[in-house]
């Protein structure tokens, strides 16, 4: 997928808005009713004010030549009363305007973010893997947060705007029709100033996501928990900290550069249209002094002159605001719209409901999205139902790639996957997924309480504490989630009050404990006892042989303390299968698989002889 351009028609960017406006119109509906009474009240209100305060003066005028002072403080007190209520009015109007605003904003902040979570949901895993689909969502992510309102609202001050204008320029066109024309010449620049550099800003800030990223990385780096050892043993913390200083620097220079030069231009036209207002006001006053209007008559057409001048600015301001907003809006529909590739292909089927023959991969190659290095060549292994398979390779061989290919989590480039002979890609992925139980080797450390952390194994439905406690006792965990303050209710993680940090050990249980909560005929075990002692680790595959009776398994480990256990042996080197049987089979042929054991075995038993000497 790639970034979408600022070229946009007129069409596509109206389309936009009005998608906007309609979400906005969805999340929100009472409260849009309440803000359209509201915008058509403080767009007249300023008009009669105006009409209120020119009876005012003239009513004080009168008294003065007249001598008839009752009648003109009677009249007088009326227009000021009125004059007063029309300002309560519109002081009751602003006041709720705010609060329909943020109500307003909550709602529309909870529809477009719900928007936001439910397309990440779909997304394959290489939108992830891929810097420009990934800058996208960064972009949508941050702009769904403020743009769909700002559109809606700045459509609410178009309205109010043109209301008021509308009215105000009737009233000085009854004058003199140049001061109206004069408004829309002096108004006109600024507008066109916003235009040029609202498309100037949207292109900036798209080209500086990347650096954005970058900066948040860094920050996490310097302020997060699980890089703080490595941070103060290596002091990390300056060289981090330089990094982000530097790359904000860059941000803070290009758009310092970017913001001086709209405000010389802004400058120049504000002096253009400042100039006109006073020559405007000497006009009056001259029309004024020739008795050509009355003195309440100049004070009404100098306020509505400066009046019209405001709203004619504000509303050429919202649509140079609008145009910018909806430029933005296209990283939102860009990310919304994106489809998922990892889908039933037709003919669609089920998970087949018995297991014969279980899971094959035939002849699967595969390679990354944008490399042309294959990670897997010619890939065929068998996964018999009830039997357990290991998968055994340096760093980099390619078998936790095997597994996110049997995860569907990607598709392979040629060759396929199959169950009871049926591709897994005709199967509903999440109806794929229900049926593996995974723990990869970066496990989800969810900072809940240890209840959350274990049911989340299966969503499906709610279990018990006791059903729970088993899968804990089968991990080898509930004896220290006994011995937490709350049990199975302290949360985990020192992020938030109340935490209890675990081990790495404990937290690889606790993730090993989620795989079992999961009623799957699959499961997979990426490296499951790296963080765990030799006595942990042989607790952890009794009680594991015990729990996939009936069931495939398929382990990812270094230790051969573990791969012996498995009923057959696949050995893994540069993304191929270089050797496969059980463990006496592959120690009978001497190859690679026999090299690496040996080689373990040493190395135990010269550290067991090291710590006896």
């Amino acid at each position: 997928m790639q970034e979408g351009t600022t070229n946009k028609t007129s069409i596509a960017l109206f389309h936009d808005i009005v998608y906007a406006l309609r979400m906005v119109w969805s999340a929100a509906p009472r409260w849009n009713i309440i803000n359209i009474i509201l915008v058509l009240l403080q767009g007249l209100l300023p008009l009669l004010a105006l009409f209120l305060m020119k009876n005012i003066i003239d009513t004080a005028t009168a008294g003065i030549t007249s001598g008839n002072s009752t009648t003109s403080i009677r009249h007088l007190v009326i227009w000021v009363a009125l004059a007063l209520t029309v300002a309560l009015v519109l002081l009751i109007c602003r006041s709720i305007t705010t609060l329909v605003n943020e109500a307003q904003s909550q709602l529309v902040l909870e529809k477009f973010s719900g928007l936001i979570h439910a397309k990440s949901i779909e997304l394959d895993l290489k939108f992830y893997e891929n810097p420009q689909d990934y800058n996208l969502m960064n972009r949508a992510q941050q702009d769904a947060l403020t743009r769909p309102q700002a559109v809606y609202a700045t459509v609410v001050q178009i309205i109010q705007n043109s209301i008021s204008v509308l009215g105000i320029f009737g009233l000085l066109i009854s004058y003199n029709w140049v001061l109206t024309l004069v408004i829309a010449l002096i108004a006109s620049p600024g507008a066109l100033i916003g235009l040029v550099y609202g498309r100037k800003m949207h292109s900036l800030l798209k080209m500086q996501t990347e650096d954005e990223r970058r900066c948040y990385y860094y920050n996490l780096m310097l302020t997060d928990v699980y890089p703080a050892k490595e941070l103060r043993i290596f002091q990390l913390g300056p060289m981090f900290a330089d990094l982000f200083q530097r790359i904000r620097r860059k941000i803070r220079n290009e758009r310092l550069k970017l913001f001086r030069n709209r405000a010389l231009l802004d400058f120049f036209a504000q002096g253009i249209a400042t100039t006109s207002i006073f020559a405007a006001l000497g006009y009056i006053g001259i029309s004024t002094i020739q008795r050509v209007i009355t003195v309440g008559a100049m004070v009404m057409y100098y306020q509505a002159f400066q009046t019209g001048f405001g709203n004619l600015q504000g509303l050429l301001r919202s649509v140079t605001s609008l145009y910018e907003h909806s430029l933005f809006l296209e990283h939102i529909y860009q990310f919304l719209n994106y489809q998922p590739t990892i889908v039933a292909i037709p003919p669609e089927q089920g998970v087949p409901a018995e297991s014969n023959i279980g899971i094959r991969f035939e002849k699967v190659n595969f390679c990354y999205p944008g490399s042309e290095t294959p990670t897997l060549s010619d890939i065929n292994i068998e996964l018999p139902p009830g039997k357990v398979i290991a998968l055994v390779g340096a760093n980099g061989s390619g078998k936790t790639t095997l597994i996110k290919l049997l995860c569907r989590l990607y598709d392979p480039t040629t060759g396929r996957i199959t169950i009871e002979n049926t591709d897994i890609r005709h199967i509903l992925p999440d109806n794929w997924r229900r049926q593996l139980s995974v723990v990869f080797q970066d496990y989800l450390r969810c900072l809940a309480s240890v209840y959350d952390n274990i049911r989340m194994g299966d969503m499906t439905r709610t279990p018990t504490i006791d059903e729970v406690r088993v899968a804990a006792q089968a991990a080898g965990i509930d004896e220290k989630i006994n011995r937490l303050p709350q049990g199975y209710d302290t949360m985990l993680g020192k992020m938030f009050s109340g935490g209890e940090e675990l081990s790495g050990g404990e937290w690889q249980k606790i993730a090993i404990a989620r795989a079992f909560m999961r009623q799957a005929n699959i499961i997979v075990l990426d490296e499951p006892s790296s963080a765990l002692d030799p006595l942990a680790e042989a607790e952890l595959f009794t009680q594991f042989r015990m729990l996939i009776k009936g069931k495939s398994a398929v382990i990812i480990s270094h230790r051969f303390s573990t791969v012996q256990m498995a009923d057959y042996i696949y050995v893994m080197e540069q993304g191929q299968i270089i050797e496969r049987g059980t463990h006496q089979e592959l120690l009978r042929i001497e190859g690679t698989y026999a090299h690496l054991y040996h080689t373990q075995a040493r190395h135990y038993q010269q550290t067991a002889e090291e710590r006896t000497a």
